[in-house]
């Protein structure tokens, strides 16, 4: 049965392989939209758990491979973005620095304040 439907399909014109895929994805698309939230989640763990398994298994030449192809398309979406979009991710990029930093800055105050009440409680 399922080699019938290959045999279908490699004789399909693209016109109606592409009226094909358009409806399959209408139907995903209608199936998503009824989920509830529950199914949602269990959809996007089985999802994650698939390409987590996916990359275990994947040999180092794989994984260079799509992460060199990921490179790719990030560098590809960044050439085609508007000056407004380069602002708004450098402006992202900025704030989330300064974060950083201040996150640091945070740490090194309470080791210092935890230090200096611990040094105090030994000489009392």
């Amino acid at each position: 049965m399922a080699q019938r439907g290959q045999e279908r399909r490699a004789e399909e014109t693209e016109e109606q392989r592409n009226r094909r895929l358009a409806a399959m994805g209408q139907r995903s698309q209608q199936r998503r939209a009824e989920e509830t939230e529950e199914q949602r989640n269990i959809r996007l763990a089985i999802m994650a758990q698939r390409g987590q398994e996916g990359r275990a298994e994947e040999t180092d030449e794989q994984r260079n491979s799509r992460l060199a192809i990921m490179a790719q398309r990030g560098q590809e979406r960044r050439a085609e973005g508007t000056d407004e979009q380069r602002s708004s991710r450098l402006s992202a990029m900025l704030q989330y620095t300064r974060e950083r930093r201040l996150n640091v800055i945070e740490g090194q105050n309470h080791h210092q304040i935890q230090t200096f009440y611990a040094a105090r409680t030994v000489l009392n």
